[in-house]
């Protein structure tokens, strides 16, 4: 599925110009570690990851449950503090700010799609769409506009006042997808985009991905199960006990 072209101008990005290979680092990891729990409670879930993701890369990050795939992706998002090691996004390097400047961060930098969706309930399509803006303070008018322009360019113009509990799975995660969109990232972290979805469903999803990745060369890593959606990105890292064990691509 193509997106209209006018979604550069939501989304901020330019178009692609070069291929990964050829991109500075959008995200490093150096050396980072990650255990919980305290005395003989504790649980390392992940062991000196090193990793290096070119900009405009679409990476799929495998494995089975509990090798620490979605631990990774918390730390990148800055939802957690690694113990050890340097995590770089878009060139500063992040991970052991206070929670305010975390929160800052995440809003300047990342956009996130759950395979949840985690929408809030009570808030109209167009309203979920347009929090990362209420964050930085704009104005009413500017978060509206800004929120339909999202909506419509991806095929949701007739369910912009509509709750969640309105929306099918598909609608629902396009609304979220518009969310990550809307501030403008560097980064797009996925976590199971595809997994509550029909196949059908998420095919549409994944091309959606597929075309913001070629089209405007926006940075995409995606945890995922599915050996044929992780087929379908640039780049591909597995993930077994805490520990990557095999890379294709442009992540080094």
């Amino acid at each position: 599925m193509d997106l209209d072209p006018a979604m550069a101008s939501i989304a901020g990005f330019p178009p692609a110009s070069s291929g990964p290979e050829d991109a500075p680092s959008a995200l490093s990891l150096v050396g980072v570690s990650k255990t919980y729990g305290t005395g003989a409670a504790r649980v390392p879930v992940l062991h000196d990851i090193s990793l290096s993701v070119p900009a405009g890369d679409f990476l799929a990050i495998v494995g089975p449950s509990g090798s620490g795939k979605s631990t990774l992706l918390n730390l990148i998002g800055l939802l957690d503090r690694p113990d050890s090691g340097e995590i770089r996004l878009d060139g500063l390097s992040v991970g052991f700010q206070s929670r305010a400047e975390a929160a800052r961060l995440r809003n300047r930098l990342i956009g996130f799609v759950f395979q949840s969706f985690q929408l809030l309930p009570r808030l109209t399509a167009w309203e979920n769409v347009a929090l990362p803006l209420l964050y930085r303070g704009a104005p009413r008018a500017e978060r509206r506009g800004r929120a339909l322009a999202a909506l419509e360019n991806l095929g949701l113009a007739d369910r912009v006042d509509h709750r969640p509990s309105e929306l099918s799975g598909g609608q629902c995660q396009r609304v979220a997808l518009a969310r990550a969109l809307i501030g403008e990232p560097r980064l797009i972290l996925a976590d199971e985009p595809t997994g509550s979805l029909d196949t059908a469903t998420g095919a549409t999803v994944m091309d959606m991905l597929r075309d913001l990745n070629a089209r405007r060369g926006t940075t995409i890593v995606m945890v995922t199960h599915d050996p044929d959606l992780a087929g379908r990105c640039a780049s591909q890292i597995e993930i077994r006990d805490g520990r990557v064990q095999a890379r294709r691509g442009a992540a080094a």
